[in-house]
């Protein structure tokens, strides 16, 4: 091959390198953006957790559920279990009342 080739090759081959060292420096900026304020909202949480003052005083679940007896655990149980089926029957009932409204029109 003609030496002007090889050149060429070579000069490609650096306008490539810097290109893609370029993005990386680009990107790696965004990046560092995009982190900054995530790490400072984990920083304040972690300081939150730390505080003592700020542990909830009005917690109901203060005694761990192996002391309580049994039943006391089970009603707990059964009413959280019932939350669970009467929000999954409003998204049914809003389900069905938003496909009679697309029917009607």
């Amino acid at each position: 091959m003609p030496w002007w080739i090889w050149l060429l090759l070579a000069l490609f081959m650096i306008a490539m390198i810097v290109a893609g060292v370029a993005y990386a420096i680009i990107h790696a900026m965004r990046g560092l953006r995009n982190v900054a304020p995530l790490g400072a909202r984990f920083s304040e949480l972690m300081n939150a957790m730390q505080d003592i003052g700020s542990v909830d005083d009005n917690a109901t679940d203060t005694v761990p559920s192996f002391v309580e007896p049994l039943t006391v655990t089970a009603d707990r149980y059964a009413e959280a279990h019932a939350r669970v089926i009467e929000r999954q029957a409003a998204t049914r009932e809003r389900h069905v009342r938003q496909w009679a409204e697309w029917n009607n029109k």
